[in-house]
């Protein structure tokens, strides 16, 4: 199974796999170089029969705003020789890089050698993923920072691939665009959807790999209004999620989406988990939610008529 996705691994259990699907500028090289796990790879994935690897030798990741303390592996990488600097504006004495700067673009960038990343795997591979992550940018602010999925849920939202285009990413956006990209990739995919969400779905269910939907987005209103996922909640819960401790949570169903949403996780704020209670306006949100659920509606229905019982059954409809 082909995948645009980053992947990791836990130090030195290369059984303990994580995937990380997404689209551009919602966290995939980010999340994935996590010092705690060693990366398997930032984009670009095969899952076999045999395990997880990657296509790629190397990283590509945005620069725009990147900080040591966020991000400390990638920021380290911009200051090794070799690795390429793309759209950077920089002193022209001192060849200090300014990360702030998006006057050329915001698609900042720079790539480097998998193994400039300290806690990069020396093989590029791993066995089965236990955690499946799909990463979406909510610019709507609508969707809880993380979900459990079914295995159909996972089929159906991978299907779907709601995000949003960021800037920087594609010529002609400049703030968030809500959109659906099936796969997560929709570009790199030559075959119909429901082939990669067939075995998407079939390999979760025969290894019991874990699927959780994560909200890099906004939160507390839709974009212009609200602010955009804390970092350090998203690792937060992801690194409950990956050491097994998120499962044992107390969940809710979400009433809108379905899914199972935790109801507290240690480090991270309870309000943040309900996406509801960040917003000033309540009803702003009800609606919101109604409008997001539609376009889920109205997406599928270009997939319904071929997939299983179980995938429509967990498909989104609205009230």
């Amino acid at each position: 199974m082909p995948m645009h996705c980053s992947a990791n691994h836990g130090k030195g259990d290369p059984h303990d796999v994580a995937v990380f699907f997404g689209l551009s500028g919602t966290g995939k090289t980010t999340l994935s170089a996590d010092p705690e796990r060693e990366l398997i790879g930032d984009d670009d994935h095969g899952w076999s029969d045999t395990g997880t690897f990657t296509f790629k030798g190397g990283c590509y990741a945005k620069t725009i705003d990147l900080s040591p303390k966020a991000e400390p592996e990638i920021f380290a990488t911009t200051s090794k020789f070799g690795t390429v600097i793309e759209n950077m504006v920089y002193d022209p004495y001192t060849k200090e890089l300014d990360f702030q700067d998006d006057s050329l673009t915001a698609n900042m960038r720079c790539a480097y050698p998998l193994h400039y990343i300290s806690n990069a795997s020396e093989t590029a591979r791993g066995g089965m993923p236990k955690n499946v992550i799909m990463l979406t940018c909510d610019a709507r602010g609508v969707l809880p920072p993380i979900a459990r999925l079914t295995p159909a849920q996972a089929m159906y939202h991978f299907l779907s691939g709601f995000t949003s285009k960021v800037a920087g990413t594609e010529k002609g956006v400049t703030e968030p665009q809500p959109t659906f990209s099936t796969c997560f990739g929709a570009p790199f995919m030559p075959r119909r959807p429901e082939v990669y969400g067939a075995l998407l779905r079939d390999k979760i269910a025969q290894h019991g790999a874990t699927c959780w939907l994560v909200n890099t987005g906004w939160t507390g209103g839709a974009y212009g209004t609200g602010s955009r996922m804390p970092i350090r909640a998203t690792r937060a819960l992801l690194t409950a999620a990956l050491d097994g401790s998120l499962a044992h949570s107390e969940f809710r169903v979400d009433d809108n989406f379905g899914f199972e949403v935790p109801v507290s996780v240690p480090n991270v704020s309870d309000v943040l988990l309900n996406p509801r209670r960040t917003w000033d306006d309540k009803r702003g949100y009800d609606a919101q939610a109604k409008k997001l659920v539609i376009m889920f509606e109205e997406n599928f229905a270009a997939y319904e008529a071929h997939v299983g019982e179980d995938v429509k059954a967990a498909a989104l409809k609205a009230a």
